[in-house]
């Protein structure tokens, strides 16, 4: 079975490097016929990475032990739920999963774009094989997922924090958003290699990055999650390098999303946008370099390996690739128009840019900074939160106040009495919300009222924007609000996705800073009968109790809740050991209010004479950062939706020649 596994990895790398050369020479226009030859080698590569999938999983679930990699993260006592996601649990598997995702999107995106952007396709081909190739040469030198041993008579099991169900989710989310990635940046490096500036590779790529981005969104909601209930510090985010690595290529791909926009519409910004894919997809590169390089110490990480030289490669050229390029076409990506006024829908989106670029930016440096200064000293400095934390408020406030603006602000150049008449209830909105929270006692934190007070501008705004189309449907058509509003978004998926996404941030904003700012603790040792008060909630414990589970021992403290001497019920925090995997974790308790705040318990330790020591904390609207995700879900999903209509009205304003069936 490993030779079978193996072998299919080492035809499938063949088979990527044919399928470049066969690009290539395609592309050359020599023989066309090559280019068909090319993307049936695309079919052969997605069969011969499942061939390899098939005998990963097969050895896995069979607890074939002779396999190293099924040995070192699985074990026989390994709940049958886990060995699944054991299959991205080791650093060989994770990038089998890359490779596997990789040729599916290649052909799915080589296909999909075979008629409108048929003149791409050698080059396009050419480079996603050579993306495929990179991913298949680790998993055949350096990451081989079918190394054999003596088999054992049981594996050392997984790591405890990925037994929990959101890393059967959490991982493939990510990887398909960080895969998603090499789509646009494969469209516009083949734009710019055949020559062609217009507007086709952006319509093709937008979508593509939509659903990369999207994906990136859910698995960093999805870790957060994770993060909150599994590792039990009390929080959900905790800049950890690694968090960082899924967070900066988002950020770059979140300016993309907006600024081709202004080139779709007015032909500008084009070097920008290029830059932009590229940019994003190195940082899908180096997040993944990250987790594989053994550099960092992190929880998501990976142990130490050679395996960081090749993605340090593969980092260069796809660094300096890009930015040749752009110097060759430079002719053809010259703006069509420029930015005649600050007060102008096309500046907001720029200097949106700027700040998400800057956020992504300053936390690159939080990321690099350790690294660096372990290069050139003898001590290794780390970047600390309140790092990170000032470049979020610095720049996240403005962001969320653009958001707002964006929609007020007319294209080219507004008057200063339309921006009086936009901006009257927006404002006032802010204003009242920003009182009533200073009124209230939530002044403790000036940077969650400055935040409160842009979020309630800009919801007026978005909100103002779904009502006055509506009722401009209602004054022409005679509709009834449903209709009208349901009609209206049918119309325009792409704009008012954008708003339900943009609601989505909001609300996630507003989770973050109530249950950060604003939050209780208490903590304490506790005996049996004692109790500790956090907000208005009082623990008594009531004894240690122990739990058996499938593959580790379990004791938890009994906590009864009470409110205003009304029982709320039991938490019961508690540590687990897990037997084979030689290690403890600790399980959080949390109950959740009809208010949407938590009460999160944690149980730091237990004393030989019965006490416990509890952490407590109450966690005000916290369900708002999960609803956030359904929300932001819900966005992308309309916004993502195919409309023909649009991409048919972008093309011909930025091509001369006919669709393909158009005359």
């Amino acid at each position: 079975m490993a030779l079978i596994g193996q072998g299919s990895l080492i035809l499938a790398l063949l088979l990527a490097v044919y399928a470049v050369g066969a690009a290539l020479f395609a592309a050359s226009g020599r023989d066309r016929r090559f280019l068909a030859s090319a993307r049936h080698a695309l079919w052969g590569i997605l069969l011969l990475v499942g061939v390899a999938d098939t005998v990963f999983l097969h050895a896995i679930f069979t607890h074939d032990f002779s396999f190293r990699v099924v040995a070192s993260s699985t074990s026989l006592t390994l709940p049958t739920g886990y060995l699944f996601t054991a299959w991205w649990g080791s650093q060989a598997g994770s990038l089998l999963l890359w490779a596997t995702i990789l040729a599916a999107f290649t052909l799915i995106a080589v296909r999909g774009t075979r008629r409108a952007l048929g003149e791409l396709q050698p080059w396009l081909i050419a480079i996603l094989g050579t993306i495929a190739a990179f991913f298949l040469l680790l998993l055949v030198v350096p990451a081989n997922p079918f190394i054999t041993q003596v088999a054992a008579a049981d594996g050392v099991g997984l790591n405890p924090s990925l037994q929990n169900p959101y890393m059967a989710i959490h991982p493939p989310a990510l990887y398909l958003g960080y895969v998603g990635l090499a789509i646009p940046f494969a469209l516009a490096m083949a734009a710019m290699l055949a020559n062609r500036g217009d507007a086709r590779w952006v319509v093709a790529s937008r979508r593509w990055t939509l659903v990369a981005w999207g994906f990136l969104g859910i698995g960093m909601l999805l870790g957060s999650h994770w993060a909150y209930t599994e590792v039990g510090w009390g929080g959900f985010w905790a800049w950890d390098p690694v968090e960082n690595a899924a967070l900066m290529p988002w950020l770059v791909a979140t300016a993309f999303l907006h600024s081709v926009m202004v080139q779709e519409r007015k032909g500008m910004l084009k070097v920008w946008n290029i830059t932009l894919v590229a940019g994003a997809f190195a940082l899908s590169i180096f997040g993944t370099f990250l987790t594989r390089s053994g550099i960092l110490s992190s929880i998501h990480a990976f142990v130490a390996s050679d395996i960081g030289w090749y993605f340090i490669v593969a980092l260069a050229v796809i660094i300096g690739g890009p930015f040749a390029l752009i110097l060759w076409r430079l002719p053809i990506l010259r703006a069509d128009q420029r930015i005649e006024s600050l007060a102008s829908r096309e500046a907001t989106f720029l200097f949106n840019n700027l700040l998400l670029v800057g956020i992504a930016f300053a936390v690159l440096w939080g990321v690099l900074f350790p690294l660096l200064s372990d290069a050139i000293g003898s001590v290794r400095q780390t970047v600390s939160s309140p790092f990170y934390d000032f470049f979020v408020v610095a720049f996240g406030i403005p962001l969320l106040l653009l958001m707002g603006i964006g929609p007020l602000i007319a294209w080219r150049r507004a008057s200063l009495r339309q921006i009086r008449r936009s901006f009257l209830w927006p404002a006032l909105g802010g204003l009242v919300v920003g009182s009533v929270m200073i009124v209230g006692g939530l002044h403790s934190s000036w940077p969650g009222v400055a935040a409160g007070s842009v979020c309630a501008f800009t919801t007026v705004t978005i909100v103002s924007e779904f009502v006055r189309g509506a009722a401009a449907r209602r004054r022409i058509h005679g509709e009834r609000w449903g209709i009208a509003l349901l009609r209206l978004i049918g119309r325009n998926r792409r704009r008012y996705g954008g708003y339900i996404v943009h609601l989505g941030v909001i609300v996630f904003v507003i989770g973050a800073i109530g249950s950060s700012a604003y939050q209780t603790s208490a903590e304490g040792l506790l005996l049996k009968g004692q109790s500790l008060t956090v907000g208005s909630n009082v623990l008594t414990f009531e004894g240690v109790e122990r739990v058996r589970g499938a593959n580790y021992t379990e004791r938890a403290a009994v906590l009864r809740v009470t409110s205003d001497g009304e029982n709320l019920g039991v938490l019961r925090p508690g540590r687990r050991a897990y037997v084979r995997e030689q290690t403890t974790s600790n399980e959080v308790a949390i109950r959740t209010t009809l208010t949407g705040g938590d009460l999160f318990v944690i149980l730091d330790g237990i004393r030989s004479d019965g006490a416990v020591q509890i952490k407590a904390f109450y966690k005000p609207v916290v369900a708002l950062l999960w609803l956030a995700g359904f929300i932001f879900v819900g966005g992308v999903l309309l916004a993502v939706w195919p409309d023909e209509r649009e991409a048919r009205r972008i093309l011909r304003r930025y091509t001369e020649e006919p669709l393909p069936g158009e005359s």
